[in-house]
């Protein structure tokens, strides 16, 4: 699944190449992808005609303001967006069609069918059309983030501290790959209890994270499979991966092999002479 650096690329991207522009037409060719309103008739007649304003990141969510309301797009595990000319061949699995001036589109594609879309209506609280926005924790690129803030929430749980780093309400937008890699990065085990981490390890894991989505996002993401950005180019953070998916492999800094073990029913890896 896309995570926080994935998204926020698509969003950079999309902000490049839509902002200002109207959509003209919506063509719909999976309507479950549809989570809001259910039918493509009532889809079009909420976006038609409007001017895209900006575009925003919160979690994995992606936010277009309109002239009137929000369009919002969750990638899910398979889901990407690709600006195209309207005469490019259609691709597999190809769900949704936006079409804007010039002969261009948005093109969302999404082999598993997970994604979903929204049309949020002006003076409608996002959270009452997209409720997972309502449960979510602090971002962890903004200002709210802060070492104080991981030992408030951390403090009354005994849970791994991996599970908890992948808990959307607590941090937004961290998923497998990058829970994985900032772990590695502060010296922390995932399965340390959340509770018996110290303030100077809390400090050094907020930077850690901070670190990784920064660089994760400067080069565009991570591609293991299907992540592409909108112009159908693959991340290249995987190949400068600290641990996330190099089971076996010498460890960059003590040359020991990553281990692999099984987290909250999630894939994890991690060096066990770095991370204790």
């Amino acid at each position: 699944m896309p995570e926080l650096p994935e998204v926020e690329t698509v969003c950079r991207g999309l902000n490049q190449k839509t902002s200002g522009l109207v959509i003209m037409g919506m063509e719909v060719l999976l309507p479950r992808i549809l989570a809001y309103p259910q039918t493509p008739q009532l889809f079009l007649r909420g976006i038609i005609g409007q001017k895209i304003l900006q575009w925003q990141r919160r979690g994995k969510y992606l936010l277009a303001n309109l002239e009137s309301g929000y369009l919002g797009i969750h990638l899910r595990m398979t889901g990407k967006l690709l600006w195209l000319s309207q005469t490019t061949p259609l691709q597999n699995h190809t769900r949704v069609r936006l079409f804007f001036p010039q002969q261009r589109e948005l093109r969302f594609i999404d082999t598993r069918t997970f994604g979903r879309w929204w049309y949020c209506p002006e003076n409608t609280p996002l959270e009452a059309i997209i409720p997972g926005l309502g449960k979510l924790g602090v971002e962890p690129l903004s200002s709210s983030f802060s070492p104080q803030y991981l030992q408030e929430k951390l403090s009354k749980t005994n849970r791994p501290i991996k599970a908890i780093l992948l808990a959307q309400e607590i941090i937004a937008g961290i998923g497998n790959i990058y829970a994985d890699e900032a772990l590695f990065l502060s010296g922390i085990h995932p399965l340390t209890p959340a509770s018996e981490l110290s303030f100077p390890r809390l400090k050094r894991l907020h930077a850690a994270i901070i670190r990784v989505l920064e660089e994760a996002i400067m080069e565009g993401g991570t591609t293991f499979s299907d992540f592409l950005n909108i112009h159908g180019v693959n991340g290249n953070y995987g190949e400068k991966a600290w641990v996330y998916r190099r089971q076996n492999q010498a460890c960059r800094i003590c040359g020991n092999p990553i281990s692999k073990i099984k987290v909250s029913g999630r894939a994890t890896y991690f060096c066990p002479q770095c991370q204790q």
